[in-house]
């Protein structure tokens, strides 16, 4: 089968906040929804129903181990074969997944956004690409409190909390030094630059 065939992963991974679900949504706008999809490492979490407190700090989400990694390299496989799949719906309301699912179609490319992507070798090895979004951390900080204030019901208490104790220790541990994995490196400054640049590329070698 030739590249233009191939079904092309392409993982988008950075620091919670960092704007790699925007760059993720900016390459499926540009690429076009009939040829690209997006993928989300956060549908991936385990039920932590039991543990979560209602304003954090009782479960680390952003510890390695919060994430079914298998799950998720699992249906990465079997979309590269063209299958459909049906990945969870995770609640972060009630933090735990819902009974329905989400039937995933195969598109001819699949963006994988999450943040902890490349800690992981079952992710990796799935992967055609690996791009990086970096991003200072007091906007990164300030991206997270606005986001889960807004849509996740949090307190600005809760959410500094948080971020301090668990999200940069985190980040510091496993995600900064997964950015030796990337092929390429998403700035705030060169954002829109990279963009267009990996529009053009994937269009002119797989479509």
């Amino acid at each position: 089968m030739s590249q233009k065939e191939d079904i092309i992963i392409v993982g988008v991974a950075g620091g919670s906040g960092s704007g790699k679900t925007t760059f993720a949504r900016r390459l499926k706008e540009s690429l076009g929804e009939e040829h690209c999809d997006i993928l989300a490492q956060d549908s991936y979490y385990i039920d932590q129903s039991h543990r979560f407190d209602h304003d954090g700090g009782s479960v680390n989400f952003d510890h390695p181990s919060a994430i079914d990694f298998n799950l998720l390299a699992s249906h990465m496989s079997e979309l590269k074969k063209r299958f459909d799949v049906n990945v969870p719906i995770y609640d972060f309301a009630t933090h735990k997944r819902k009974d329905d699912t989400h039937e995933f179609n195969p598109k001819k490319i699949i963006l994988i956004d999450g943040i902890l992507l490349y800690s992981q070798d079952v992710v990796l090895k799935e992967l055609d690409h690996k791009l990086y979004v970096d991003c200072p951390e007091d906007l990164r900080f300030e991206r997270r409190l606005n986001r889960d204030v807004k849509e996740r019901g949090r307190t600005p208490e809760g959410v500094k909390s948080q971020f301090f104790s668990q999200v940069k220790p985190m980040h510091d541990e496993f995600v900064e030094p997964s950015k030796h994995a990337a092929c390429d490196i998403v700035t705030v400054e060169n954002f829109d630059e990279k963009c267009s640049e990996w529009v053009s590329y994937l269009q002119s070698k797989y479509f």
